[in-house]
């Protein structure tokens, strides 16, 4: 019994000590880790949008999103509506996420295997090159045109929502694919957007962008370890290429990338700096410079630095996005009048066309060939028929399409735009749950066993 003791006494020794606090939060941090929940998050706000653009207060709630922010510098103004505050901006930090994803699964994740991200890049490139052409033929010479873009990407936060809903019943194969793929489409929508969708191009505010993304490589080579600098750093290189001409979103896809995946701190090190810190008798002084302190704050060091910056900034940016920027983003831009009023039907179905036709089509396409050519492997667990299931969600755009189209279409198109990718999201969900689900738990590994 007292040895029973003891060991629960050393085991509460080890742990952190539990506040009042901590009880109420750790639900909720629990919560946050649900990655669905910031999937039901994201549709609470859009349908937000949708009833108050179409409620006596329509109009204010417009009008909010209009309102004009920004500062000014002796002559100097930059100013901007808020909802261009959020598309610009925040949604930076969206795709440095998601480039910080993308670099963690190339270096450390799934995708450090070439066969496997190899059908991951061949799905994504099929995925906006079909759905792209299909657009284009439809809307060829008519107004429309230029809004090509928009039926390129994938919402990642839908997807993985709708694959959390169906449960175990799909490979972990499928996930970690629909993920990079998702991936790949949003890093692919943003090059698209930074070189299609681009004003004329400011040259000497770019030699400034290039010279901020040198100082943040010399400071990466010198050492310094600290986020905050870095991203005042970033700030005005962000500044330095909306001035250019260039999309400023495509900054957070080059940092992202540029940042680094490996750890600094080994565990084999980390462990041997810990063991100093219980090797050391409790010191009675209280200066700031005793060799216990000093230890402490080199074991604090090492803890954090044995996380790599890719893992840190992940962890802290995840919440954020999923839970503030992208909802947030949704509910500034997915406001749609409901009326048939003042619509081009033809925009509306080359819209839905892309998305429903277009990302199956393309994605399986493209596997199949990359397959065929041994560019790329399949892995056994994830067969075909998962495979279609997955494709078919894939033309959930959402999100991304909202991005795109609001850069691609005019005021008089755009409520046609967002119609059809309203309807092509929410068919692209419910035909590719209702497949997945239909499809045998076990069906797919009989089926990936016999291919």
């Amino acid at each position: 019994m007292a040895r029973q003791q003891h060991q629960q006494d050393h085991t509460e020794d080890t742990r952190l000590p539990t506040e009042f606090l901590d009880r109420l939060t750790k639900p909720f941090v629990r919560f946050l880790q649900i990655q669905s929940a910031s999937g039901a998050i994201l549709l609470f706000f859009t349908i937000a949008a949708l009833v108050l653009s179409n409620s006596p207060w329509a109009g204010p709630f417009e009008h909010f999103w209009e309102t004009s922010l920004g500062f000014q510098f002796g002559t100097f103004e930059f100013a901007r509506s808020l909802r261009e505050w959020i598309n610009d901006s925040l949604m930076t930090l969206f795709f440095f996420l998601v480039a910080l994803e993308l670099k963690r699964e190339l270096v450390l994740g799934e995708l450090n295997r070439p066969g496997a991200a190899a059908l991951s890049i061949s799905a994504a490139l099929g995925g906006m090159i079909v759905p792209a052409l299909i657009y284009v033929v439809l809307q060829s010479g008519q107004p429309g045109q230029h809004g090509w873009g928009t039926v390129m990407a994938t919402d990642t936060a839908f997807v993985i929502g709708c694959l959390a809903l169906i449960g175990p019943r799909v490979a972990k194969s499928l996930r970690v694919f629909m993920l990079s793929l998702a991936i790949f489409d949003d890093i692919g929508a943003i090059l698209v957007v930074a070189i299609g969708y681009s004003s004329s191009i400011d040259w000497s505010a770019l030699v400034v962008a290039a010279l901020g993304m040198l100082i943040i490589r010399a400071m990466a080579a010198l050492g310094f370890r600290g986020f905050p600098l870095y991203f005042l750093v970033g700030g005005l290189t962000w500044l330095a290429v909306d001035s250019s001409g260039i999309h400023a979103t495509i900054t957070g896809v080059i940092f992202g990338l540029m940042t680094p995946a490996r750890r600094w701190v080994s565990d084999k090190r980390l462990y041997a700096i810990l063991s100093q810190v219980v090797a050391h008798p409790v010191s009675s002084e209280s200066s700031l410079a005793t060799k216990d302190r000093h230890t402490l704050q080199v074991a604090e060091v090492a803890a954090r630095e044995s996380l790599s910056p890719v893992e840190r900034l992940e962890i802290r940016l995840h919440p954020w996005v999923g839970f503030v920027i992208m909802p947030l983003f949704a509910f500034a831009n997915a406001g749609l009048t409901l009326t048939l009023d003042d619509l081009d039907i033809s925009v509306t179905l080359a819209v839905f066309s892309g998305f429903v036709l277009g990302k199956p089509v393309g994605i399986l396409l493209f596997c199949w060939l990359a397959i065929r050519l041994h560019i790329a492997t399949r892995p056994q667990e994830l067969s075909w028929r998962l495979l279609a299931g997955g494709s078919l969600l894939a033309g959930i755009g959402f999100t991304m399409a909202l991005f795109i189209a609001n850069m691609s279409f005019g005021n008089s198109l755009i409520d046609s735009a967002k119609l059809g990718i309203f309807l092509a999201s929410l068919f692209s969900a419910v035909a590719g749950i209702a497949f997945l689900m239909w499809l045998p738990a076990s069906g797919a590994t009989r089926e990936a066993a016999h291919e």
